[in-house]
This record gives C-alpha cells, sequence and structure tokens, in this order.
C-alpha cells in the first residue's frame, strides 16, 4: 500500500534518498522551475507537494520508514496511518514518467468536478480550470490536501456531475465551448 509520508521542512529529497538506501520503494513527485538569481538563471527540481514523500511498504514494515532522519510521521487520522487510494500514486508517476507537465497548486475543494478520459492520467478525477487558449484540470490528493495542475486537451476530459452551477448549458457545454 502506498501512504503519504510527511517530512520535515525542504528535507523531501535527502528523506527519498534515505529511503532507496533502505530498500524502501518510494516516490517523490518534481518538476522544473527557472530561477533568476544574481549570477543568471538556473532550473531547479522542487517537490511538487511540499513536505511529502510517497512510500510504499506493508504496515508491519513502516518502522523502516519512521527511522529515517527527516521523515516525520506516516498521514493518517486517530493515530493511524491511511492508505492511498489505490492506483492515485501509480497514477502520478505514470503522467510524470511520460513527461506531462505538471506544477504545484493551491489545494481546492469546490468546483468543477471532471475525470480524465484519455492519456496517462485516465480515470484520475479533478477540477477544471480555464485559461485563455488551455486547459488545466486540477489533480488532488485528499489525504495530504495537496494538489498539482496539469494541462490537457479538453477532449481528454468528461464531467462528473449534472449541470455545472451558473451555466446555463450545463457541463458540456461549458467544456466544449471553454468557459
Amino acid at each position: 500500500m502506498w501512504y503519504a509520508a510527511s517530512t520535515r521542512s525542504r528535507h523531501e529529497k535527502e528523506v527519498e534518498y534515505q529511503l532507496q538506501q533502505r530498500s524502501v520503494e518510494c516516490f517523490l513527485p518534481i518538476y522544473e522551475e527557472v530561477h533568476r538569481w544574481k549570477n543568471g538563471r538556473h532550473r531547479v527540481q522542487l517537490p511538487l507537494f511540499p513536505g511529502y514523500v510517497f512510500v510504499r511498504i506493508a504496515l508491519r514494515d513502516k518502522l523502516r520508514a519512521l527511522q529515517v532522519p527527516g521523515l516525520v510521521r506516516l498521514v493518517g487520522f486517530h493515530g493511524g496511518p491511511v492508505a492511498l487510494p489505490e492506483g492515485e500514486v501509480e497514477a502520478m508517476r505514470t503522467a510524470l514518467g511520460a513527461g506531462l507537465n505538471a506544477a504545484p497548486h493551491p489545494y481546492l475543494s469546490v468546483g468543477d468536478r471532471v475525470e480524465v478520459c484519455r492519456g496517462p492520467l485516465q480515470g484520475m478525477k479533478g477540477i477544471l480550470l480555464r485559461q485563455p487558449g488551455k486547459c488545466r484540470v486540477v489533480i488532488s490528493v485528499e489525504l495530504i490536501m495537496r494538489a498539482m495542475v496539469v494541462e490537457l486537451d479538453a477532449e481528454d476530459v468528461i464531467p462528473l456531475q449534472g449541470p455545472w452551477p451558473g451555466a446555463a448549458g450545463g457541463w458540456a457545454e461549458s467544456v466544449a465551448s471553454g468557459r
């Protein structure tokens, strides 16, 4: 099972390295960003979900992960870790491995709910955002209250629920027209 592991601030890469040294399967989603400093512009790789690394362990082996310096706890409720929904981490790994352009995004709990119907994120549910000339979907990891935004074609998403509040034509019209 996959679990979200909370890390000390800015220790995600070191925790990932230490987990790998202990033969614990882990995943640290990263994205690239250009930073400007005095000596010029540089590409840097940053955690997509700051403060978190995903670990795949049997619950009986959680001590191997918890002994890693910089790893604070496995995310959960009432004193016990909670596993992430099956396939959620694998879908992110597949999408990022396929070169999908992702970036951190503020966590959203309301909005236009859609499901990705094609591509590496097929089956993932998210919130549709529109910007001029772009279709973006915010994919949330509910357990850790973090999200990422990905750019997709409008044809790659389908509505999840009934009519979209505030749009006379409902979901299909708003998705097709770009509103």
